[in-house]
């Protein structure tokens, strides 16, 4: 073949090249970051801790929770990231029914994550039982630039026993991203019950972002997400929707989950109550909500039909599953 004809070729070929990058925005060459939330199911260590309710999770209580069953526990929760993670693990994981830090430190710093360099956002709640939310991230994917914890103000000092709410401000690839990250009180005893309580949670939380709005405009970037014990047609979960007092609107994306689809299986149906709630200015940036609902985490149900997320326990009967919740990703195009 001449020198003229390879040429020719090669200049074809390079227009080709540049045609087809052209024909594509960069953003649909660049992953997007992914957030993951998770209700680990009671991940506690075996240690004794004096001020809290924790003694069934000790080798001598009521579930036997021996190190080798919480060695295990923490493993689970491990190849949950990674797997969550396709390529590799999430930009940022909050995570609930935490008992502590050190818990955290060991799936951190003793797992096979410990090479990607996660930091780590924790604070101890007022929750009798000690059980706490918080969340790790990635220090080469974002940076967090300030972290708090949220109490109620109309409610006195030793008044509010249950968990306090994660507010993180976060910047990711040049964009600022603010987290509120939740876990509501229980209805056990009934849909009533708590229902005040998680009412004055969500108020408080729809106060936070009309002042985020208020301060960086309608188009911040805003997620609320967590455990809401509660459905996103609930009442209480529909006051963190649609336009607020400073004019930004928030988008249940969670809602948008197929019929018979959720997070959490209740005498057999399945039920979302694992959220996500996002500013509108983020469904532009092609956002994406799905529930992580591999094989490994799901175990056929032997009282109801259909499969059900693969719990740790079962009442009190140890089952050496993963956790009672299925996990929720967030996926964002930031770039």
């Amino acid at each position: 073949m001449s020198e003229g004809i390879v040429t020719r070729i090669t200049g074809t070929l390079s227009l080709l090249v540049f045609f087809f990058m052209e024909g594509y925005s960069q953003d649909a060459l660049v992953p997007p970051v992914r957030l993951m939330f998770y209700n680990v199911e009671n991940l506690f260590d075996t240690f004794n801790d004096s001020i809290a309710d924790d003694d069934e999770f000790l080798p001598g209580g009521l579930r036997r929770w021996t190190y080798r069953r919480y060695s295990a526990k923490v493993q689970s929760v491990y190849k949950t990231i990674v797997a969550a993670g396709e390529w590799e693990p999430p930009a940022l994981i909050a995570l609930c029914e935490v008992e502590n830090r050190k818990v955290l430190e060991d799936l951190v710093y003793g797992t096979g994550i410990s090479r990607y360099d996660y930091g780590i956002i924790h604070e101890d709640s007022p929750d009798p039982r000690g059980i706490d939310v918080c969340l790790i991230y990635r220090k080469d994917k974002m940076k967090v630039i300030e972290n708090r914890y949220l109490i109620p103000h109309c409610m006195k000092s030793g008044e509010f026993l249950t968990r306090s709410v994660l507010y993180a401000e976060c910047l990711v690839e040049e964009d600022t991203v603010y987290l509120l990250v939740n876990h509501w009180p229980s209805r056990r005893g009934g849909v009533l019950a708590g229902e005040e309580l998680r009412k004055t949670i969500a108020e408080m939380v729809k106060n936070t972002v009309d002042s985020i709005s208020l301060r960086s405009g309608i188009m911040s970037k805003i997620i609320i997400m967590g455990d809401f014990n509660c459905t996103p047609d609930d009442n209480v979960a529909a006051l963190l929707t649609g336009r607020y007092a400073s004019g930004i609107k928030m988008v249940n994306i969670s809602a948008s989950a197929l019929p018979g689809n959720g997070t959490y299986r209740y005498q057999g149906t399945w039920e979302m109550i694992d959220q996500v709630i996002i500013s509108e200015s983020l469904i532009d940036k092609n956002a994406r909500f799905s529930i992580f609902q591999p094989d490994f985490l799901l175990r056929y149900d032997g009282k109801y039909p259909g499969p059900a997320p693969f719990s740790t326990f079962s009442g009190y009967r140890y089952k050496g599953g993963f956790s009672d919740h299925l996990p929720v990703l967030l996926d964002l195009s930031l770039r």
